[in-house]
């Protein structure tokens, strides 16, 4: 009995013991798109619905329009269930109380509705003056997976902007939930090293660059959901990235993770990433001459960080793990020795490189190598990798979507309404003279049956081009 007790009792006390080791971001908006009611995830997190209020701090447009799923899909979370629809240009602002580095989420999953078909939907989405989505259609409706799109962002103003802004031919915009919350400080760095051909420099300024996460993943474990990171974000399996798994074994650790001051903490990376691993081991008295090898397909055109996570999960003792890191072929690492920088096993370590991902207008490839060194030892752990982060930086032109800047995107739809406004004035006015030939010429027509005098055939034409 005693002991049925203490197990209802750790049942009740486990997720609350959880929470409270929960990062708790000083600006934190939860935004259920197109809803009047608050809703909860499960991973407890409470989303306001915008239309709670016009005094919203983050309301949009009032010429933005609430759209309800009438036939949602089963067991699909609720902010999916509303969206947000507008029809020009309208934004979100949410004020900003603790400057730095931001996370911004945004949601998209599309619906039919009896009077509008999100799936057509095609938009610009900026972001303080950057451009994150360009011309974004890549959306199917009816999916069972939603588009989430992730981003992190230096803020040093009051606010964070989000504009929306319809494409000029489908005239058409949506989200259905955004995230903006402070970021911890340690997340993004201000320095990198960049991987060029020549050398290895550094990277300087890079917490100032706008990143789009791209690939967030966990080597040799399962699937991380929000409920289990305390950033709520999602780690997905390697195996899709891996170019082969000869020579490499998955490694589960049930034990501590021992995070250390100056190292990776639980908001750069949660236990669930550091307790899994792919590993290269020696089974007898010569180190194996095998590399683990991942590709990640990106777009051309930009640099990328590529943050690699580490945790000795394997060793039984110090000072018997050295391997080389390769990112896009450069050497990143070599005879890395992870107890050198951490000082014990099972504690983790992260490091960031910086790559270019080859011409603009392609489709190219991110390559990440470890492997054993000139220092590796028989009968020891020669390689291990626990998990990989792709981001996108921005380009020149403060966008990750194209080379197209915010201010030509705000510009573009102006002109197309100026144009459309023209092109009805210009209507309106071939109308009124239709209108006044036909008109004139009914009066001629009069006239001449009266008098029977003819006139000229253009004498009608002549006097409307005159007057």
């Amino acid at each position: 009995m005693p002991s049925t007790l203490f197990s209802l009792l750790f049942l009740f006390l486990f997720p609350f013991s959880t929470l409270s080791h929960l990062f708790s971001p000083p600006d934190n908006y939860l935004v259920n798109c197109g809803s009047a009611a608050p809703t909860t995830l499960v991973d407890y997190r409470p989303f306001a619905g915008d239309l709670a209020g016009n005094r919203s701090p983050f309301s949009p447009s009032p010429r933005a329009v609430s759209l309800r799923n009438d036939n949602p899909l089963p067991d699909s979370p609720s902010i999916y269930h509303t969206a947000r629809v507008f029809t020009s240009p309208a934004r979100y602002s949410f004020p900003v109380t603790d400057k730095g580095t931001h996370i911004v989420r945004l949601h998209f999953h599309p619906f039919n509705s009896s009077t509008l078909d999100l799936g057509r939907a095609q938009f610009h989405v900026l972001l303080n003056g950057h451009v994150v989505l360009s011309n974004f259609t890549r959306l199917v409706s009816g999916s069972r997976n939603p588009r989430i799109v992730e981003y992190l962002i230096w803020i040093d103003a009051d606010s964070l902007v989000l504009v929306f802004v319809p494409n000029r031919d489908s005239k058409l915009a949506f989200v259905n939930a955004i995230e903006v919350i402070s970021a911890p400080k340690d997340l993004v760095p201000d320095t990198a090293q960049y991987l060029s051909p020549s050398n290895v420099e550094k990277f300087e300024g890079f917490n100032k660059q706008v990143l789009e996460v791209v690939y967030r993943v966990t080597v040799g474990g399962v699937k991380v959901t929000p409920f289990n990171d305390s950033l709520w974000r999602t780690w997905i399996p390697d195996d899709r990235f891996l170019k082969t798994s000869v020579g490499s074994e998955k490694l589960y650790f049930g034990g501590r993770i021992k995070y250390h001051v100056g190292g990776a903490s639980r908001e750069v990376g949660p236990d669930n990433v550091y307790n899994s691993a792919r590993l290269i081991k020696s089974k007898n008295d010569s180190v194996p001459s095998v590399n683990m090898t991942w590709v990640f397909p990106v777009v051309g055109g930009y640099k990328y960080l590529v943050r690699l996570h580490f945790c000795d999960i394997a060793s039984i003792s110090l000072g018997l793990l050295y391997f080389n890191v390769y990112v896009n072929g450069y050497l990143a690492y070599e005879d890395l020795d992870l107890s050198y920088i951490t000082k014990s096993l099972a504690s983790p370590f992260y490091a960031d490189f910086v790559v270019d991902g080859g011409d603009v207008d392609s489709i190219g490839a991110l390559s990440v190598d470890v492997g054993p060194s000139q220092r590796s030892i028989p009968h020891a752990i020669d390689g291990i990798l626990n998990a990989v982060e792709v981001m996108k930086l921005n380009n020149s032109f403060n966008s990750l979507d194209g080379d197209v800047c915010a201010d030509f995107v705000m510009k573009s739809w102006s002109t197309g309404n100026n144009t459309s406004m023209l092109f009805t004035l210009l209507a309106a006015v071939c109308i009124v003279l239709s209108l006044s030939i036909v008109i004139r010429r009914k009066l001629l027509v009069s006239r001449e049956s009266v008098s029977w005098s003819r006139l000229p055939v253009n004498s009608s034409d002549d006097s409307v081009v005159k007057n």
